[in-house]
C-alpha cells in the first residue's frame, strides 16, 4: 500500500508530467481516497473502464486518454455521471497522454519498437515542442511478416499500405493518431512507418511518398505503454495491478 499523494508525486516525476505542454491536463484529474493498494490501467477514461476499475477494487485508475483536455468542462451529462461514480467510490483518475507516448523507458513508441526487435537510433516527429516518435533499424523482413508480427503482439488487425520496399528495414513509429506524419516519416529516411489510426484525408500519402505504412490500431498501439508502466509500478511499490482491456477496433 502507498499513499495517493506519494504515488502521484512519483508518477509526475517519473513521467516528467510538468515538463510537457499537452492537449490533455495530465496528472491527477480526480482525487479519490488517500491510500492506494490496487491500481487499474486502461487506455480511455470511459464509463465502462471506470465501472470495471471499481468492480475490481481499484483505488486509482491510470489512463492514456483522461477526461480533461485543456478547456473548462461542465460537470453535467456523461461527464457528471463519470465524476459522480468516481467520487462515490473514492476512485482517483490519473492521466498521462504525450508523456506516455514519449517516455524513453515505458513509452508507447519505445515499447512498440521493442515488440518488433527494433534498435532505437533516434527520435523524430515533434508535437507541442517534444519529439514523440522513435526511428531505427530492424533486420530486413518482408513487410507482410512485420504486419503479422504486430497483429500477434497487439491482438489487432493491422492494415498495410504497401508502397515502399518489399522488405522493411528502416522504421519510424508513432502510436495513436499520426496518419498525417507520413511525409515526415519518409523525410526521416524510413521505408516503413508504423502508427495507429487510418485517415481518409491522408489515404494517398503512402503512395505519394513511396513508403510502407502499417496502421496497427489507435487503441492497440496505446496499450503497450500502460502495460509497461503497470509492470514498472508493480516492481517498485507494494501494489496489486490490473489492466482493463476495452478494445475499440480503431
Amino acid at each position: 500500500m502507498v499513499t495517493r499523494d506519494a504515488l502521484v508525486s512519483y508518477l509526475d516525476e517519473f513521467l516528467e508530467i510538468p515538463s510537457f505542454d499537452d492537449y490533455s491536463n495530465n496528472g491527477l484529474q480526480v482525487e479519490g481516497v488517500g491510500q492506494i493498494s490496487r491500481v487499474a490501467f486502461a487506455v480511455d477514461a470511459a464509463k465502462p473502464a471506470i465501472d470495471e476499475a471499481i468492480e475490481r477494487g481499484a483505488q486509482m485508475l491510470i489512463v492514456h486518454h483522461g477526461l480533461f483536455w485543456g478547456k473548462v468542462e461542465l460537470l453535467r451529462g456523461p461527464m457528471a455521471r463519470k465524476i459522480r461514480v468516481m467520487m462515490l467510490h473514492g476512485l482517483s483518475l490519473y492521466a498521462a497522454h504525450l508523456p506516455l507516448d514519449a517516455h524513453p523507458e515505458v513509452g508507447n513508441n519505445v515499447q512498440l519498437a521493442r515488440l518488433i526487435g527494433m534498435e532505437v537510433e533516434g527520435w523524430w516527429g515533434q508535437e507541442k515542442g517534444r519529439l514523440l516518435g522513435v526511428k531505427g533499424t530492424i533486420a530486413p523482413v518482408e513487410r507482410e511478416k512485420l504486419v503479422e508480427k504486430l497483429a500477434n503482439a497487439l491482438n489487432s488487425s493491422p492494415a498495410l499500405m504497401p508502397y515502399g520496399p518489399e522488405k522493411s528495414e528502416k522504421v519510424c513509429i508513432v502510436s495513436g493518431l499520426a496518419a498525417s506524419w507520413v511525409g515526415e516519416a519518409a523525410a526521416a529516411g524510413c521505408d516503413t512507418f508504423i502508427t495507429g489510426e487510418r485517415s481518409h484525408a491522408h489515404y494517398y500519402a503512402p503512395m505519394d511518398y513511396g513508403i510502407n505504412v502499417i496502421y496497427a490500431g489507435h487503441y492497440a498501439t496505446e496499450t503497450v505503454g500502460l502495460k509497461a508502466l503497470q509492470k514498472y509500478l508493480e516492481e517498485r511499490f507494494d501494489l496489486t495491478t490490473t489492466f482493463i482491456d476495452l478494445p475499440t477496433g480503431l
